[in-house]
């Protein structure tokens, strides 16, 4: 609090983000963030119940606020106003070494050209393959994360220890991407394939440490148990993937997930986008669950509207009753 000037007369909590900055940034962010709760107490004084006082920035604001770390080289942006919008945010409150920011135009889909898409879709699955033949097993619980690692096809050539040793090196690696793609956080329990040799698993917390040394989400390691297991802690920042994008299975009782209609809707937008990029026809048709038509036509309808104003074609949606919520097809017509 020394840091900030005398006019900055609230208590702050310092992010890590916050780690290394300037005094001169801390006092920039100090008086910002003043300003915007007087903002708020004025509002407040005049405001009925129900009144609207404050709402959290825009989406592609965040993004900006939260997820341009240093390490960050460019950022490519396929909407012009959202460009606009991440742009005037970056120019009054971001530093001057901030990323450049782009306006991508290509033909293919900018969540395809990076394999985005591909990722998503292997967050949301249980199961991780690796390279080596071993893979990975997710399973989100209330109280905490397990992740278990088999050595499955991986046999190796040399001893069958040090096979172990060499598929934990690699799921190691693997563990600290999939948290961050998934952002899973709380309590991880981590169970290796069993390690005889203190070495190795000394190896194995160090392989995990470097591995994430890039997460800008604070996380704690523990020592290798009796048992062998890793515990781990990582900061809960928001909600994990899998409960953002979907929602518990009714076929099963809710004892797994399926994509939430909102997900499905989403991934009919990027579809349409495609389809209008790679044929020329004035309409399309967009079977899917009815659940999702019935989204498409209630809390999407604007984004719908606003997709079949931007491509210029007329999109007619076809509910369909059989086949599972995720299941869609868009056809040019």
């Amino acid at each position: 609090m020394a840091l900030l000037p005398d006019q900055v007369i609230n208590g702050y909590i310092l992010r890590t983000a916050a780690e290394g900055a300037s005094a001169e940034a801390l006092e920039a962010d100090g008086l910002v963030l003043q300003k915007l709760w007087e903002s708020i107490e004025l509002k407040s004084k005049t405001a009925k119940a129900g009144d609207l006082v404050h709402e959290d920035l825009p989406l592609a604001v965040r993004i900006v606020r939260d997820m341009l770390h240093p390490d960050v080289d460019r950022v490519l942006v396929d909407s012009e106003d959202c460009l606009a919008t991440m742009q005037r945010f970056s120019d009054s409150f971001m530093s001057e070494s901030s990323p450049a920011m782009e306006l991508y135009s290509g033909r293919l889909p900018i969540l395809d050209l990076y394999g985005i898409e591909d990722e998503i879709q292997g967050a949301l699955c249980r199961k991780v393959n690796l390279k080596s033949g071993g893979y990975l097993i997710f399973d989100q619980t209330e109280a905490m994360t397990t992740v278990d690692v088999n050595s499955g096809g991986f046999i190796g050539e040399n001893s069958p220890a040090e096979t172990a040793f060499q598929t934990n090196l690699e799921a190691a690696v693997a563990i600290a991407r999939q948290l961050r793609l998934r952002n899973l956080g709380g309590i991880i329990i981590l169970d290796f394939i069993d390690m005889d040799a203190k070495s190795h698993q000394e190896e194995i917390l160090v392989a995990l440490g470097k591995a994430l040394a890039g997460d800008h989400v604070t996380t704690q390691i523990a020592q290798v148990s009796p048992l062998g297991l890793v515990e781990m802690t990582r900061k809960r920042t928001r909600e994990s993937l899998e409960h953002v994008m979907c929602e518990p299975c009714p076929t099963c009782s809710s004892a797994g997930y399926i994509k939430a209609p909102e997900t499905i809707c989403y991934e009919i937008f990027r579809e349409i986008m495609r389809q209008h990029r790679q044929f020329e026809v004035k309409e399309l048709v967009v079977f899917a669950n009815d659940n999702v038509v019935e989204m498409l036509l209630d809390e999407e309808a604007s984004g719908l509207a606003q997709l079949a104003e931007l491509t210029g074609k007329t999109i007619r949606l076809q509910a369909q009753a059989i086949g599972a919520q995720h299941e869609f097809d868009v056809m040019p017509v």
